[in-house]
C-alpha cells in the first residue's frame, strides 16, 4: 500500500483512538461499577452469572461485568471510526484515485453536500448501532457470532461507500441507480471486509486477556479497521 493510504488509515485511528482513550479512561470504573450492579440486580441479567457459576465458572462475578462492558464498548468504537473515516478519509482516498489515468475523464459534478454526506452516515450509523444493540445477546450463539457482525459491518460500509466515494462524481439520479445495480456487489464488499475485520473483534471480545490488555488491544484492532475499510 502507498505511504500516503497508509498515513491516511493511521490519521483517524490515531484521533480515535485519543478520543475513545481519553472517554475510556474517565468512564471505566463507574461505568464498571453500574453494569455491576445491573447485572446482579436486573432479572433479565441475573441468570448470566448464575449460570456461569453453576456450570463451573466461580469467579464468573470477577470478569463477566468487565467483559460485557468490551462487549457493548467494541460496536461504538467500530462505528464511530467507520464514520469518521468516511468524514475524514474518504475524500483524499479518491482524490487520490480520480488522478490515475483510468479515472481522467471523471467529472465533478457534486451529486452531494457536506450536510447531506453528515445525515446520511449518521442516520446509518444510528441504523446500524439500533441493530447492533437488537442483536448483541445472540452473538454468542454458534454460528451467529461469525454471521452478525460481518453482515451489519458489511451494511454499513456499504452504506458510506455508496455516499461519500460519489459524493462529486455522480448525481442523486446516478448514485441510486448504481446502488440499484450493484446493490450485491456492494454488500459483498462490504461483508468481505467486516469478515476480514471480524477476526480481531473476535480475539478482542473473547479474549482475557483483551480484558487486561483493553486499550493496548482495541487501539491495534481500530488501524486495522481502518485499513481495511480503506482497501475496500
Amino acid at each position: 500500500m502507498h505511504p500516503k493510504m497508509l498515513w491516511l488509515s493511521f490519521r483517524p485511528f490515531l484521533i480515535v483512538s485519543i478520543f475513545w482513550g481519553v472517554v475510556i479512561w474517565l468512564i471505566w470504573s463507574p461505568a464498571l461499577e453500574m453494569l455491576r450492579t445491573f447485572l446482579t440486580a436486573s432479572i433479565f441479567t441475573s441468570w448470566i452469572q448464575s449460570g456461569l457459576e453453576y456450570v463451573g465458572f466461580d469467579e464468573a462475578r470477577a470478569w463477566i461485568a468487565p467483559l460485557f462492558l468490551v462487549i457493548l464498548l467494541i460496536p461504538i468504537i467500530a462505528i464511530s471510526l467507520l464514520v469518521f473515516i468516511a468524514f475524514s478519509t474518504v475524500p483524499a482516498v479518491v482524490d487520490s484515485v480520480v488522478k490515475q489515468k483510468a479515472y481522467e475523464g471523471l467529472v465533478r459534478i457534486k451529486g452531494g453536500s457536506f450536510v447531506g454526506s453528515f445525515f446520511y452516515t449518521l442516520w446509518s450509523a444510528l441504523i446500524c448501532l439500533a441493530l447492533v444493540m437488537l442483536t448483541l445477546p445472540v452473538w454468542w450463539i454458534p454460528p451467529l457470532f461469525a454471521i452478525l457482525p460481518p453482515l451489519l459491518w458489511g451494511w454499513l460500509t456499504m452504506r458510506l461507500m455508496a455516499y461519500d466515494v460519489l459524493l462529486d462524481h455522480a448525481t442523486p439520479e446516478e448514485r441510486n441507480q448504481l446502488l440499484e445495480e450493484h446493490r450485491w456487489t456492494l454488500l459483498g464488499m462490504g461483508v468481505v471486509a467486516g469478515m476480514i475485520g471480524a477476526v480481531p473483534t473476535f480475539f478482542w471480545a473473547t479474549s482475557v486477556l483483551a480484558l487486561v490488555l483493553f486499550p493496548f488491544v482495541s487501539f491495534v484492532a481500530l488501524w486495522i479497521y481502518s485499513l481495511i475499510f480503506i482497501f475496500s
